[in-house]
């Protein structure tokens, strides 16, 4: 095999292999492809905050959206299932792209940012959601995960107040038990697991 060779088959192989067996391609995703026991496995193995966080354990974007949908639920008890869903999903493409702090995405500008929008758009129409979702939804997850991103950055991250503040906005205000149990770092299968029990919740 030669060089040439080996260089153009690395170019053209955009894809990953799932443990369900599925070949997810990433530059034209399709929703055959995508498996909700994929995603709760790959979420629960992603660090949030480049690994930057308090405990025994990373604090995983499986365990973070649980998380936002959680602040959802707090500051909008009248949610419907589908706006749920969406906020369970929300960050869903990291199974596959991991999970990129915000300055290195900036770094990276629109590339980046397309093929996570069509990843997530693959993964709505899997699940039944519009794959491009209404401005309320979208602007009431944001701020949910703002919310979250304040109780991490406080918590785990090592971030004072103030500085939260200024960069996530306010404490969305959950009661000290959900504080303890969602902001205690799990294991990826506890994440895992619990990811898929929300999941069979809000998708039934």
């Amino acid at each position: 095999m030669t060089a040439k060779k080996t260089a153009r088959d690395a170019q053209s192989r955009a894809w990953q292999r799932m443990l369900s067996g599925r070949r997810l391609d990433l530059l034209d995703p399709s929703p055959l492809d995508i498996e909700i026991a994929d995603i709760a496995h790959g979420l629960a193995r992603v660090a949030r905050w480049n690994g930057q966080t308090i405990g025994a354990h990373i604090f995983s974007v499986a365990q973070h959206t649980l998380l936002v949908e959680t602040v959802l639920r707090h500051e909008m008890p009248r949610a419907d299932q589908r706006m749920r869903l969406a906020a369970l999903l929300h960050d869903a493409p990291e199974y596959v792209i991991g999970d990129m702090i915000s300055p290195f995405k900036a770094v990276l500008d629109g590339h980046y940012k397309a093929v996570e929008k069509r990843l997530l758009g693959a993964i709505h129409i899997r699940f039944g959601l519009p794959p491009v979702l209404p401005d309320e939804i979208t602007q009431a997850i944001k701020a949910a995960d703002r919310g979250a991103a304040y109780l991490e950055a406080t918590e785990l991250a090592g971030f004072s107040e103030s500085e939260a503040k200024r960069l996530f906005g306010k404490n969305p205000g959950l009661s000290d038990t959900i504080r303890r149990d969602y902001l205690t770092p799990w294991t990826a299968a506890r994440a895992e697991k619990q990811f898929l029990e929300r999941f069979g919740a809000v998708f039934a």
